[in-house]
């Protein structure tokens, strides 16, 4: 009789199983772990480069809206233009009060430069400053440091006025903004969604 091989038990299904599972935990994991990485860079580039706050005071409307943070637009400034370039004249930017409450305003007036009002209009150096054709419908009310023809000396800061500024404690009651004290420029409006838009 002759000797015959021995018998091979079949492999089990669990343990055929068991390395695919392996791998498949294997290769979640690193999809899990390039996930995370890129969140941690999009959090840092955000952290670094933006800030998302709202619009409290309808000081700077009809541009920017708002009385709360509950009816508020959420407004996305920008950080980065400020380490290549000087804030630029009818930009707005973003800075914080005494309150430690964010105030949007619009630049009228640049380091150096001498501001003042006439027929509502702004003079900067004595000559009519031509705004943008969209800003040409504002009008500018000779209140506090720039009433009754009054001039205000920029000096190594910012003059600057609210859209609406009938109703705006601006550069007229606080003099110029220092560039330290800029958190960033208005960008973008992403919130309410019908009012979703770059800032003008």
């Amino acid at each position: 009789m002759s000797d015959s091989e021995p018998e091979q038990s079949p492999v089990s299904t669990g343990e055929a199983t068991a390395p695919r599972n392996r791998v498949r935990l294997r290769r979640l994991m690193r999809w899990a772990e390039r996930f995370f990485a890129v969140l941690g860079v999009c959090f840092l580039i955000y952290h670094v480069c933006f800030e998302l706050t709202a619009m409290t005071t309808d000081s700077m409307a009809p541009t920017l809206r708002g009385t709360s943070y509950k009816n508020g637009d959420r407004i996305l400034i920008e950080k980065v233009s400020a380490w290549f370039r000087r804030p630029r004249r009818w930009e707005i930017y973003f800075y914080y009060n005494a309150d430690g409450m964010p105030v949007a305003k619009r630049i009228v007036g640049l380091p150096g430069e001498i501001v003042s009002l006439k027929d509502k209009k702004i003079y900067i150096d004595g000559k009519l400053s031509d705004p943008p054709d969209d800003l040409k419908n504002l009008t500018y009310y000779a209140f506090g440091n720039l009433s009754a023809g009054r001039e205000v000396n920029c000096e190594q800061g910012y003059y600057v006025l609210g859209d609406d500024s009938r109703d705006s404690y601006d550069s007229r009651f606080l003099g110029p903004v220092s560039r330290q004290e800029f958190r960033g420029r208005a960008w973008c409006v992403v919130w309410p969604i019908s009012r979703f838009g770059m800032v003008r």
